[in-house]
C-alpha cells in the first residue's frame, strides 16, 4: 500500500494496488467501526482480481453462471456486479455528518465525479433515473446531447451501456464501499450475470468505446474529481 499526499485537508488518498476483494471489504468495515470523530476521511483506490459481489438485496437469479469466479456477499446496496483487472475501484470513507451533506447528495456527488472524469476523456456520461451508476450512448459515446424523453420501447437502457457501477453502505453516518469505473477490461464475465439486476444490460469500458488510456491515468483524474466534490 502506498500513501499519496492528501488530496484535500480532510481526504487522505491511499493507493492499494491490486488487492483481494474480501480482505479489502473487511478492512473498510474495520476502518469504519474504529474511526472516531476526528479520524480523517480517506479515499482508497484499487483494482481487484476477478470477483462477483452481491448486494444486500441481491437476488440469486441475477447470478447466471459464475463458473470459476468467486462470489462474495456484501452489505452494500444494489444487486450483483463484477470487479476485475482493468477497472478503477474507488472507496470513499467519508463522515457525512462532518461533511455536511446527506446520502442522496453523496450519491449525486459520486456520479458527478464519474461524469466529469469521463468528460476529461471526451466521453459523455449519463444518469438513468432509479438505476445508480453512469451510462454512455453506445452509438456515439462522444455525443454531448442530453438524454431526453422516454427511451425507445419503454426500455430505460435502450441504446445505453453501463460504464460505472455504484454501491454504498452508510454506518453511523460514515460511508464505505463506493464505485467502479471500467477502463480496459475483459468484459466476458458480465455475460455471466444480469449486471446490477438488469437482464440484457450491456456493460462497456473506455477501451470498448474507443478511448485509449490506462487505469493509473483514470485513477488520477477520478481521485481529483472525487476530492473536489466530497470534501467540505
Amino acid at each position: 500500500m502506498t500513501v499519496a499526499p492528501s488530496l484535500a485537508p480532510a481526504l487522505q488518498r491511499r493507493d492499494l494496488g491490486r488487492v483481494d476483494y474480501a480482505a479489502t471489504y473487511a478492512a473498510m468495515q474495520r476502518f469504519t467501526a474504529e474511526r472516531e470523530a476526528h479520524t480523517p476521511d480517506e479515499l482508497w483506490l484499487c483494482e481487484h482480481p476477478p470477483v462477483f459481489t452481491q448486494g444486500l438485496a441481491g437476488k440469486p437469479e441475477h447470478l447466471l453462471a459464475p463458473g470459476d469466479i468467486p462470489v462474495v456477499s456484501t452489505n452494500r446496496g444494489g444487486q450483483v456486479t463484477y470487479h476485475g483487472p482493468g477497472q478503477v475501484v474507488a472507496y470513499p470513507l467519508i463522515d457525512l455528518q462532518r461533511a455536511g451533506y446527506y446520502v442522496k447528495a453523496y450519491v449525486y456527488r459520486l456520479e458527478e465525479a464519474v461524469i466529469r472524469t469521463l468528460t476529461h476523456f471526451g466521453v459523455t456520461g449519463h444518469r438513468v433515473a432509479g438505476a445508480p451508476g453512469i451510462y454512455v450512448r453506445l452509438s456515439d459515446p462522444f455525443d454531448h446531447a442530453a438524454l431526453t424523453g422516454p427511451r425507445p420501447g419503454g426500455d430505460p437502457f435502450a441504446g445505453l451501456g453501463k460504464i460505472s457501477a455504484l454501491g454504498i453502505k452508510v454506518h453511523r453516518h460514515c460511508t464505505y464501499h463506493g464505485l467502479a469505473l471500467n477502463v480496459a477490461m475483459d468484459l466476458e464475465p458480465y455475460s455471466r450475470i444480469n449486471p446490477c439486476g438488469h437482464p440484457g444490460l450491456r456493460t462497456v469500458d473506455l477501451s470498448t468505446i474507443g478511448v485509449t488510456t490506462d487505469t493509473a491515468t483514470v485513477a488520477e483524474v477520478l481521485s481529483q474529481e472525487l476530492a473536489r466534490r466530497l470534501t467540505p
